[in-house]
């Protein structure tokens, strides 16, 4: 409890030689009783302007920032995000990394496939279709950023036109499209008009599969069926490796002003390009 005596009554006490104690002990205990006494009285913080710990402890909790989920491959760019879902999608016979159980003929390794000549015309004749289809979205560009992804170097149309034309003149008959690339591609014209996240998921998923696994399909069926003709479709204008981290490096600038929701929702769409890929890839069997 503070002291009721006012501090000048004290000084007077203080002050006045025939008041003090003739105990020099006593005297010290009593100036420092009655200093305690003042301080306790003059810095004493009134009830109503103190926290209760209790609630100081929850204010503190609620203003702390929860710690940022991570998401695989996001320290090196969006690119490397959509590279880790795709190859979760192979089989283990196609790729280390993959989960995904053997279903289809075309999970299985390249090694084991037994293609044909008119499977193999009706495959080029639908990936044609489906590459025509996102060249012209690209120069189109409804979304500007599109325009970004337009002379990569990874563009096929032109490579795959040439290829048909090799086919033609050797005598065999060039296949109109067929269901595989026809619903592809309406599904890719939708998607760069409505879903511009869905739509570079596709883009993405096409071109490097085809730089990577297409590659190994290329090589089987020139051993089988060519008698090991190199077609166009798998050749590139330059160093290859160099083309793909140019276009990683616009996919990733591009992400880098979407939402976590618009680039989970990117990632999302692998299944439905690795459906419609299969699909056309299906053909070769």
């Amino acid at each position: 409890m503070a002291s009721l005596i006012p501090i000048s009554k004290t000084q007077f006490l203080f002050n006045k030689p025939h008041l003090k104690s003739s105990s020099p002990c006593l005297e010290t205990f009593f100036q420092s009783s009655l200093v305690s006494k003042r301080l306790s009285f003059q810095f004493k913080v009134p009830f109503f302007d103190r926290m209760p710990l209790k609630a100081a402890t929850v204010v503190s909790a609620t203003t702390a920032e929860k710690p940022k989920k991570r998401y695989p491959g996001e320290a090196k760019g969006f690119v490397e995000e959509m590279r880790f879902v795709a190859m979760k999608l192979h089989t283990r016979e196609q790729a280390k990394e993959g989960e995904k159980e053997v279903k289809e003929k075309e999970e299985e390794a390249v090694r084991k496939w037994e293609p044909t000549i008119d499977g193999y015309l009706k495959f080029l004749v639908d990936s044609k279709l489906v590459y025509d289809t996102l060249e012209g979205i690209v120069e189109k560009a409804v979304f500007p950023f599109y325009a970004e992804f337009r002379n990569t170097g990874l563009e096929r149309s032109e490579k795959l036109a040439k290829d048909l034309e090799w086919f033609k003149e050797k005598g065999y008959t060039i296949p109109e499209p067929s269901s595989p690339g026809v619903t592809y591609s309406q599904i890719l014209q939708e998607l760069s008009e409505k879903d511009p996240q869905a739509f570079i998921c596709h883009f993405y998923n096409i071109y490097f599969a085809h730089s990577a696994g297409g590659r190994m399909i290329g090589r089987k069926v020139a051993e089988q069926l060519l008698e090991k003709k190199e077609l166009e479709f798998y050749k590139w204008d330059g160093d290859l490796s160099q083309l793909l981290q140019n276009v990683r490096d616009k996919l990733n600038k591009v992400a880098e002003s979407w939402t976590r929701e618009e680039k989970n929702h990117c990632l999302e769409e692998t299944e439905k390009s690795f459906k419609h890929s299969g699909e056309i890839l299906r053909l070769i069997l």
